[in-house]
């Protein structure tokens, strides 16, 4: 029934009639159970996506009348112009929103959501909920206000508020108080007792059937003026293109729809498939969503995404698959061609009260606050800047502020991460074990890479290896002092490489020579830059009289060194293991000496 309840309270969130709510939580859930990856995401009408469409809604196709219906009606479902050119808006939103999605899915996108961090995601998915809630204040208080929006519209709203406190009605804000209370009360109950109970109370259903009888019966419609949902048409009319004249016009409520509600989601699917013990495609997710917006805005429905709440009772009732929410589309069926016209009476400020309750779980986040802190006080820092922007402009902003923000600490903090560290030979498993070998050993020093040898990384990298180089090398040759630093480090003659098997063609080093083992275990990728310096620090250690050998590399990596033509085609410089080269170095100083003795 959650579909239900959430399908009428986000197309009024929508700023539409709430019968399109109802097609919002049928069309979205199939589109997803074919095309999606999390087993346990329930999509359909969704809060943020619903607040950003209203945005267009709104200005598009202002307030006329604060009825419902007009006389003006329409051939379809009986419904006003008004109604009809509203949902047309939030459908066009959809469709452009969902061609968006699909854009990101054939340009591979799905790949780029590493930059979108949890802080990211809590701090936007937070303020985006604040928004909602705020948006809900009328109904909870039943005050009659206009519609505001734009920058600072959050502050705006409530300042109204203060403003015209007076025309609070007593009524509806009893019984939203009331609703919450019952809500929130009787959902811990549930949660805390549910491996005690075999059925959960429905308590939003329960309350619905409540308030609307209760409603009926005292007509607080007339009596108070209680504002109520009002009619809903009966049937599904037969599917009509949006009006594709508008799309220029909602090309910013569609890029806010396609991220946010693709965030929002993606976070839900990755928390299933963890708990599931399942993968999620983050691109194939594109597909998917993208789908679910496009196909059902040809069926008059709003922007859709997963939704928290419903995902949530998927986990406590034990769904395994998508079968379930399709299970729920045919009470949603029932509701559509049977039901709908009870829900008449319903007030729209218990329709509030269950959208306020059911985004506790966004709400509650502020928790976090505290493990950032403890953890990484720039994490802190980012959440609540990142919730700030939200509050104060929208939920596609601060999602842009957050994401090129961690771009930024990223660029700040890369660069001075470490990037070395290094390795005693007793870490090392080695087959020359006698203590003249392990005398012999002392000038090798092995050097793991911890970090990706990228351009952010690579300047560092280097000279963490030169300050290495020159304090173990007892040979390193004098240079000009008036010479720059970075001037000495260019590359030299052209080089390549020998085999990369542990067989060691080192007949060239002298007993006296130094080796560097690079460990490149940790080196997980690489670019330009990055093979540029490996190729650098190869050059600058020949000069010094040390050799460099690279253990545990990546085919990759072989490859772009061999291709970069730098290294010298009679040595041997990569090895399958640390061991690997501290043999080579051992066999080929045994050669050497060997050599000595037959002169002599």
């Amino acid at each position: 029934m959650l579909f239900v309840e959430e399908g009428l309270a986000f197309a009024v969130l929508s700023s539409v009639h709430p019968v399109f709510g109802l097609y919002g939580s049928l069309f979205p859930v199939i589109i997803y159970a074919i095309f999606g990856m999390g087993r346990h995401v329930a999509t359909g009408t969704f809060a943020l996506t619903s607040l950003i469409s209203a945005n267009a809604v709104e200005r598009l196709v202002p307030p006329m009348s604060s009825n419902f219906t007009a006389n003006n009606n329409s051939t379809v479902l009986g419904l006003s112009e008004f109604e009809m050119q509203r949902i047309g808006v939030a459908a066009a939103v959809s469709l452009l929103g969902g061609l968006i999605q699909v854009a990101m899915f054939v340009l591979h996108l799905g790949s780029a959501t590493f930059l979108l961090t949890e802080p990211v995601i809590s701090a936007m998915t937070t303020g985006a909920a604040t928004h909602v809630v705020t948006s809900q204040v009328k109904y909870l208080l039943g005050m009659k206000m206009p519609y505001i929006s734009g920058p600072l519209g959050f502050f705006y709203i409530y300042a109204y508020i203060f403003e015209n406190i007076k025309s609070i009605q007593l009524e509806a804000l009893l019984l939203s108080v009331l609703s919450i209370v019952i809500l929130v009360l009787v959902k811990e109950l549930n949660e805390k007792f549910k491996g005690k109970i075999k059925v959960v109370l429905p308590i939003d259903l329960v309350l619905i059937v409540a308030t609307s009888a209760a409603c009926y019966y005292a007509d607080m419609k007339h009596s108070y003026g209680m504002e109520v949902v009002g009619h809903i048409p009966e049937g599904i009319p037969l599917p009509r293109s949006p009006p594709m004249n508008i799309l220029p016009e909602v090309i910013t409520e569609a890029f806010g729809v396609a991220l946010v509600g693709y965030v929002a989601s993606l976070a839900l699917a990755q928390a299933s498939a963890k708990k599931f013990n399942y993968s999620v495609d983050d691109n194939q997710e594109f597909l998917a969503h993208g789908l679910s917006n496009v196909i059902p805005s040809f069926f008059f429905c709003i922007p859709s995404a997963a939704a928290m709440g419903r995902t949530a009772l998927l986990f406590s009732t034990g769904a395994k698959t998508q079968v379930a929410c399709l299970i729920s589309c045919i009470l949603v069926l029932v509701v559509i061609y049977a039901v709908g016209p009870m829900l008449y009476w319903l007030p729209m400020c218990v329709l509030a009260s269950i959208i306020v309750v059911g985004l506790k779980g966004m709400l509650v986040q502020f928790r976090d606050l505290k493990k950032y802190w403890n953890v990484d006080k720039i994490d802190w820092s980012i959440w609540v800047s990142t919730y700030i922007f939200t509050i104060c402009f929208a939920a596609n902003v601060g999602l842009l502020y957050g994401v090129v923000c961690t771009i930024l600490i990223v660029v700040f903090r890369f660069p001075r991460a470490t990037t070395l560290s290094l390795k005693h030979m007793k870490e090392v498993e080695c087959r020359f074990k006698t203590e003249a070998d392990s005398e012999s050993l002392q000038a090798v020093k092995i050097v793991s890479v911890n970090n990706p040898l990228v351009f952010l990384n690579a300047k560092k990298f280097h000279m963490d290896i030169l300050k290495i180089i020159q304090k173990e090398s007892t040979c390193a040759q004098q240079l000009p002092e008036d010479m720059n630093k970075y001037e000495q480090n260019t590359l030299l003659s052209p080089l390549s490489n020998g085999n990369c098997h542990g067989e060691s063609s080192l007949q060239q080093w002298p007993s006296e020579r130094h080796s560097l083992i690079l460990d490149c275990s940790g080196l997980t990728f690489f670019d330009y830059t990055g093979i540029s310096v490996l190729t650098q620090i190869y050059t600058e250690s020949k000069k010094r009289n040390i050799d460099v050998l690279l253990a545990n590399c990546k085919a990759s990596l072989i490859k772009a060194l061999k291709l970069s033509g730098k290294l010298e085609s009679e040595n041997a410089i990569f090895f399958e293991s640390v061991s690997s080269a501290v043999g080579a170095i051992q066999l080929n100083k045994n050669f050497c000496k060997l050599n000595e003795h037959t002169e002599v």
